[in-house]
């Protein structure tokens, strides 16, 4: 793991308090605010497979590749965010920490590569809505405008159908989401026909083995890496992002 940090910065380590899923037994823990839920019989409520492989390095190259859109310049501190469009917490970390990560990238503090993952597509009515939401940030990305897919991506979270079965957003509610927040009509063309659904499953699962060398096979969401490893107190405030900035984002 690499121990590399950024000037002025002092990165915690790895929070509890996030969605988990548990591949081997088929029963999901959904940790927040120090409460365990535990839910039987293959109920998704969280976010964590256990793979069982122990810590390694972490490719920065794929983590780049696997990457959904990312902002900021190249030069600033390097973050990398990784979430579920039908997770709530992950609304939460959005709620609390979206703004000031966008006025980071906005004012050329900080560098994100947001990772969009879908194992909470069971949790939708139609079986596939994170697959769908992933797709749709793909085709928002092609534009490479910062300000649009930060916007799309703020409104995906606000939006958020419920984790119940039940909830859902279908595709061209999708693409009128996108267009209300500045996309181009090629843009609501491309999420209505979920012409982006296939690459991001591929980028998902790419971004799922990269989360999985970092933690040690605890993949959940949100998680956030920096310089390649987990932070810790991401649904504590914001003192996380500003211990990365050096205390710069104030």
């Amino acid at each position: 793991m690499s121990k590399k940090r950024k000037p002025g910065a002092s990165v915690p380590r790895t929070s509890n308090s996030k969605y988990q899923p548990s591949a081997p037994s088929n029963t999901m823990t959904y940790v927040l605010g120090g409460v365990a839920i535990l839910v039987i019989a293959g109920l998704v409520i969280g976010g964590i497979w256990w793979s069982g492989r122990g810590k390694g390095e972490t490719d920065q190259a794929a983590l780049a590749s696997s990457s959904t859109m990312i902002v900021g310049p190249e030069t600033a501190p390097l973050i990398d965010v990784f979430e579920d469009p039908m997770c709530p917490v992950c609304k939460v970390f959005e709620q609390q920490s979206g703004p000031a990560i966008t006025k980071a990238v906005t004012e050329g503090k900080l560098r994100v590569r947001y990772h969009t993952l879908h194992f909470l597509d069971s949790r939708s009515a139609t079986g596939d809505y994170s697959s769908r939401a992933a797709g749709a940030l793909a085709c928002v990305a092609d534009e490479q405008n910062t300000d649009l897919f930060l916007r799309f991506h703020s409104a995906l979270f606000a939006a958020q159908p419920p984790e119940d079965g039940t909830g859902n957003i279908t595709s061209p509610e999708l693409a009128r989401m996108a267009t209300e927040q500045g996309a181009t009509p090629a843009t609501a063309t491309c999420i209505t026909d979920n012409a982006k659904v296939a690459q991001a499953k591929e980028t998902a699962q790419k971004s799922t083995d990269e989360l999985s060398k970092a933690t040690g096979g605890q993949v959940g969401t949100p998680t956030v890496l920096h310089d390649g490893e987990p932070v810790d107190g991401v649904l504590e405030g914001n003192a996380w992002l500003d211990s990365i900035l050096g205390g710069g984002n104030s």
